[in-house]
């Protein structure tokens, strides 16, 4: 089976998102995920109630309770919220162990059962964007302290954060300044952070003022992502042409004829023009501003 290419000139576009929301316990963080489109909670860690605008939810006990979920079920949902990330990690890890004792020691996993976790969670991820939902995982923050510096980290057992930090296509943190709650996806010191669509730090308003915030921010994301893919798509196909433009030229009245539409063109348009006048011998004389033959220039 020949090797499936997607050329830079294609583009990729972006339907679905995995967004993981980071805070200290209080910030209102599951409140927040709440305004996103169509949420559906997976409540592992017991804490829906405390919701100023709960929506629908499945508490979690067990691993059990998720493991079969089917497309129907979600039939009625956009966004699935799962209500802590690090929380699902313990309920898998001990279904796992539950599964195959072997892969747990005093009530922790083994090399072996980490390996599993993270199959496994990756892998129910995957089946949550293959029924074409996007995914919020919220998790609570950790702080720890390097001499001076506190680093802020998400609280969530052993390596298995990794797999949180690689699955997630967005990170933001959630915190408090001035009274005015804000969300940060940009990577600071000391604070993780994935800005895939280059967001400014935003004010995060009260569910009542703007019950759709979430929604909005999710949907941001993905319109500057693939704006950016329908950029680059553009700028192929104009660099492009011009490579065809240059190919049809053949002295130096031609390349010298289209120089002036080379001076405001981006730096690969002017590099392939160089690149043609070489390959006809001519060299670029500075003070005439043009190209002349090789043998002149000397």
């Amino acid at each position: 089976m020949p090797l499936r290419i997607t050329r830079s000139s294609d583009p990729i576009t972006v339907e679905r998102l995995n967004l993981c929301i980071y805070a200290p316990p209080g910030l209102g963080k599951t409140t927040m995920a709440f305004t996103a489109e169509a949420p559906l909670l997976l409540d592992f860690d017991q804490g829906a109630h405390r919701a100023a605008n709960r929506k629908d939810t499945v508490r979690v006990t067990s691993w059990n309770d998720v493991a079969g979920i089917t497309e129907a079920d979600l039939a009625d949902y956009k966004t699935v919220i799962v209500d802590t990330a690090g929380r699902a990690l313990d309920v898998l890890s001990a279904d796992i162990i539950r599964g195959n004792p072997k892969h747990g020691r005093g009530g922790a996993l083994t090399l072996q059962g980490y390996g599993e976790l993270k199959a496994r969670f990756v892998a129910f991820l995957k089946l949550l964007n293959g029924f074409g939902k996007d995914v919020v995982l919220i998790a609570h923050m950790d702080e720890q302290r390097n001499g001076d510096d506190i680093i802020e980290r998400l609280d969530v057992q052993g390596g298995s954060k990794g797999e949180i930090y690689k699955a997630a296509d967005a990170m933001g943190r959630l915190f408090v300044k001035g009274g005015q709650r804000q969300l940060d996806f940009s990577p600071r010191d000391g604070s993780f952070g994935k800005n895939p669509g280059q967001l400014d730090v935003l004010d995060v308003p009260h569910p009542s003022r703007d019950p759709h915030f979430l929604a909005g921010v999710i949907q941001q994301i993905k319109d500057r992502l693939n704006a950016l893919t329908e950029e680059q798509r553009e700028a192929q196909e104009r660099l492009e042409k011009w490579r065809a433009a240059l190919n049809d030229v053949e002295d130096l009245d031609g390349i010298n004829a289209i120089l002036s539409d080379a001076k405001d063109a981006p730096k690969a348009h002017k590099a392939l023009l160089h690149e043609r006048a070489t390959k006809l011998g001519l060299s670029f004389d500075a003070k005439a501003g043009e190209y002349v033959r090789a043998a002149e220039a000397a």
